[in-house]
């Protein structure tokens, strides 16, 4: 955090502010962001229900500026696993030139990992399905005896199809489709064991599918990366050349 940025980590971290609504005009960033406010319209600006910005007052008091920052590392920072020290809080409220972005910068890191972890939620939450388990203890005994006697079952007919093949034009056959004599409740019971699995590999296989979509996206966006730094460094080149 106390380490110096680039020329292009500065220019790259301003274009970042200058994308955020804030509730004042940005002149000059070391003053700006000097009293906290618009450190917490920052967060507030990617999660809304974070920041209770009403708790942040504009300040020019030395006082005042350090409990803004004393309440973000509270109530805000800790949330995103971040913290001001208390030497370079004081060091922002004095306005120091060079402190602020250093700060800016590692909070937007934080920012990106929490919005990141968000989206990975998400995803995972929205491809899996959720089963109620709320009368488990109520039925486990009756489910693990006709598991039982599945199972028992199952062993029976496999001795007597022994040798049988498990493949049909081509195409493996479902367990319950091999047993046909089976008891109907047992087998009711594999079916929906075998659907349930069917369901789980479809399941993976679209979150196979995410993966390899969010893959290629990283690679896009590494592309455009490198793409935008040869830009840069060829402007640079001509400005040295004037």
């Amino acid at each position: 955090m106390d380490r110096e940025l680039t020329e292009e980590e500065l220019q790259d971290l301003y274009a970042w502010i200058d994308k955020i609504p804030l509730s004042r005009p940005k002149r000059n960033i070391t003053r700006d962001f000097s009293d906290g406010v618009m450190a917490a319209e920052v967060v507030k600006h990617f999660f809304p229900k974070l920041v209770d910005l009403h708790n942040y007052v504009p300040a020019n008091s030395t006082q005042q500026k350090l409990s803004n920052w004393n309440l973000l590392n509270r109530k805000v920072f800790s949330k995103l696993n971040f913290l001001v020290p208390e030497e370079t809080g004081r060091r922002i409220v004095l306005s120091t030139a060079g402190v602020i972005e250093p700060v800016l910068s590692a909070l937007r890191d934080k920012i990106d990992k929490k919005l990141e972890h968000s989206a990975e939620n998400v995803l995972i939450c929205n491809d899996l399905e959720y089963y109620d388990h709320n009368n488990q203890d109520k039925h486990h005994a009756e489910i693990c005896q006709n598991e039982a006697k599945l199972l028992a079952q199952l062993a029976v007919e496999e001795r007597k199809n022994d040798g049988k093949s498990k493949i049909k034009n081509g195409k493996p056959q479902q367990t319950a489709q091999l047993y046909p004599n089976m008891d109907p409740a047992l087998w009711l019971i594999l079916q929906e064991k075998e659907n349930a699995v069917l369901a789980l590999q479809e399941t993976v296989e679209i979150l196979q599918m995410k993966v390899n979509r969010l893959e290629h996206l990283v690679h896009l966006k590494d592309t455009r990366i490198e793409d935008l730094i040869r830009h840069l460094e060829t402007y640079k080149g001509k400005g040295k050349a004037q």
